[in-house]
Formats: C-alpha cells, structure tokens, sequence
C-alpha cells in the first residue's frame, strides 16, 4: 500500500464548537477531558481519511493545555498527519477558542495522536505513505519522526532497567 503516497492536506481536518454549560467545571472553563475528545475525534477523522480503513488510538503523546477555553467561546480543532509508519499515523492538533464578541483567539491546546489502521478483523494493515509538502509539513515530518526515536529510546531504557 505504499506505492500512494497522500500529502497531509489530503487528510486534513477542522472542527468548530461552541462551549456549553455542560462542558464546563465550576470556574465556567470547559472540562479538560472534553477537549481531550474533541483532539481524539479530530485526529481519528485525518488518520481515517488517510488510510481509508478503521482506526485506533493507540498513544497520546504530549498534550499541553496552555490556557482555559471559557464558556461560550468557539473553539476551532485542526487536525493533520504529521507522520506515518508502517501501521501507524501520527496527527498533530492545535486548538484555538475565540471569543466571539471580541474576535480575540489564542491557542489553547496542542496534542500529538498516534492511530493504527485496522484491517477487517481488527488486526493492524499497513497505510500508505505520507509525502510532505509544505516547508511546515515538512517540518512537522523530521519533528515526528524524532520524537518516534525520541520514544523508542525511552522504552528500550526503561526496560532495560526493569
């Protein structure tokens, strides 16, 4: 299947929504845990869209909530493969709330989702390729594939030591 490689843009999403009173905690700021599903559901939308087949969260990688998303604001949820495997994807997401009386916007919260494509029974299928374009997609392609290293490191250290 890696004969096709896709371009990031070919799997790219956006997302909007509206925070809700039963989104919030009692400061009136949206509930971490609903942000956390907003991410998920966005990058399982571009790894779905990439391989064309059902996917998994398989790994949340850095989730860095930078500033509260207050209730009423609109928050945008973009979502791009930033790396591909054999089996797996890794989607990058960048949240942004806006308030909507005053346009400001600020970034509020940035993840890295790992997803593995599955076959008919469930088992991992290998995805096709992933050919950057872009300066930034390309950038986002080498920032991927050290942190993959980054975490091999990190796993083969730690069982070696247990």
């Amino acid at each position: 299947m890696k004969s096709n490689p896709k371009t990031p843009s070919d799997s790219s999403v956006e997302m909007r929504e509206m925070v809700m009173p039963n989104h919030t905690n009692p400061q009136n700021t949206v509930f971490g845990g609903t942000v956390m599903s907003w991410i998920d559901v966005a990058a399982a939308m571009v790894a779905a869209r990439h391989c064309g087949r059902p996917v998994v969260t398989a790994h949340i990688d850095d989730i860095d909530f930078i500033a509260p998303i207050k209730m009423g604001y609109h928050v945008l949820i973009q979502a791009s493969l930033n790396y591909v495997g054999r089996t797996s994807m890794i989607v990058g997401v960048k949240v942004t709330s806006e308030n909507p009386y005053t346009g400001e916007s600020r970034t509020t919260t940035k993840a890295y989702l790992t997803f593995v494509a599955l076959d008919d029974l469930g088992r991992p299928v290998e995805v096709p390729s992933l050919s950057p374009v872009s300066e930034d997609e390309k950038r986002r392609f080498e920032n991927a594939k050290k942190r993959v290293s980054m975490k091999k490191t990190v796993r083969d250290s730690l069982r070696q030591k247990s």
